[in-house]
């Protein structure tokens, strides 16, 4: 599949994630700082859309329980979620922002 189209930039307030669906996976669009991420919409921990949570420094919240994970690793930084979430390489071509969900990015 490569590069896909997710949404426009203009869609994406500053430090706010935007839900959307690439073929059958749920991707949260956030934009955190003048950078944009791709991440899987789903907490590891209680399977909740990170896309409803907090942005701040290029991390996202989890709105139920508070876990938090990296925006550019997908790691888990804060309990209860232990295990990391995919990230995706994304770009912003021509204010489009396009995703690879063939190639996550997750750590161990």
């Amino acid at each position: 599949m490569g590069f896909v189209h997710a949404c426009a930039l203009a869609d994406l307030a500053p430090e706010s994630a935007l839900a959307v669906e690439i073929g059958d996976e749920d991707v949260a669009i956030v934009r955190s700082g003048d950078e944009v991420f791709a991440i899987r919409d789903e907490c590891s921990h209680a399977s909740i859309p990170l896309s409803e949570g907090d942005v701040g420094d290029c991390e996202i919240e989890c709105y139920l329980h508070g876990s938090r994970f990296s925006l550019r690793t997908g790691a888990a930084l804060g309990l209860p979620a232990t295990e990391p979430v995919p990230v995706y390489p994304c770009r912003v071509v021509a204010d489009q922002i396009e995703v690879d969900i063939d190639n996550p990015i997750v750590t161990t």
